[in-house]
């Protein structure tokens, strides 16, 4: 289905809840959610089915589970198993949990992984996750490259007040075939923050990237190359050079609001009539872009990766 732009609406990412493991300085409070949804609340697995159906019959080839942290939810292989039998099935996750679930994920259907990683240094992601263990997300990371996904990217935050190496990610890909995709932070919610831009990044690596191709499932990411590597460098310019043209994305918030724009705060609640209806009437009303927007009232973790 198009929008009123005429974009193609393809892509719906799903947040099946806003409870996470981490506190990620940019996503969430340090104190958590004041407002956590309930168990009443949050869309159950059999809703998220019939919505996908539903936006199926509309031209949405591929969903995308995130949280929170999905995989902090049971039973996400049980869903990914019956979405994947609808449309194209994929997932964001800070890996902490995949050493667990990396291989029943495959089995169910899973076709890519992506993985939140803003450091490769271990205090600095101690201090950016608040809580976290930058052992445990490497280990996620091998337990997803041994399952066999293909491709495996890395989403790092780039942003201001935070130490961040970025040779150190230039590095891994020569270790591993990953592909790194720097993303320019997008101050979501309260919390506020000023963004590395694609240009400064490329100043501190300091070595020639060869334009590639981008692998499956790339999205508005570009891609470059070093010289002998076995992954490639991204980037994801949502601030200083807006995709917002080729936008052909909505969200569905894990309480059933679909959100036509990250930067917007218009929802349609899925749950306030027939599912074809908001669906198409979410589409229609897609605005042409985010226009300078810098955040919502709703958190990261509220609206989903």
């Amino acid at each position: 289905m198009q929008d009123s732009f005429g974009r193609d609406i393809k892509y719906m990412r799903i947040s099946i809840t806003d409870r996470c493991n981490l506190r990620c300085k940019y996503c969430m409070p340090a104190d958590g959610l004041k407002n956590k949804l309930t168990h009443a609340d949050i869309l159950s697995y059999d809703e998220i089915i019939k919505i996908v159906r539903v936006a199926k019959s509309l031209g949405i080839e591929a969903v995308r589970i995130t949280g929170g942290e999905p995989l902090v939810r049971k039973g996400v292989p049980d869903l990914v198993r019956e979405l994947s039998k609808i449309v194209d099935v994929s997932l964001t996750t800070n890996a902490t949990l995949l050493p667990k679930y990396a291989m029943e994920l495959k089995n169910a259907g899973l076709s890519r992984i992506n993985i939140s990683i803003d450091t490769l240094d271990a205090n600095a992601y101690k201090e950016i996750t608040r809580v976290g263990n930058l052992d445990e997300a490497i280990a996620g990371l091998e337990a997803v490259l041994d399952a066999g996904f293909d491709p495996v990217k890395i989403n790092a935050v780039a942003m201001k007040g935070i130490k961040q190496n970025y040779n150190d990610f230039a590095r891994l890909t020569f270790e591993k075939p990953v592909h790194v995709r720097f993303i320019e932070y997008m101050s979501i919610g309260d919390i506020e923050g000023k963004y590395i831009s694609e240009e400064e990044i490329k100043a501190q690596i300091n070595a020639d990237l060869h334009p590639v191709s981008g692998p499956i499932g790339s999205g508005p990411a570009h891609y470059y190359q070093l010289d002998g590597a076995k992954g490639t460098i991204g980037f994801i310019t949502s601030q200083s050079n807006h995709f917002c043209n080729t936008c052909n994305r909505i969200r569905l918030t894990a309480d059933g609001k679909i959100r036509p724009c990250l930067f917007s705060d218009v929802e349609y609640d899925v749950r306030s009539g027939n599912i074809k209806d908001v669906l198409e009437n979410a589409i229609k009303n897609k605005p042409a872009g985010h226009e300078g927007k810098s955040g919502t009232f709703r958190h990261m973790s509220q609206i989903g990766g």
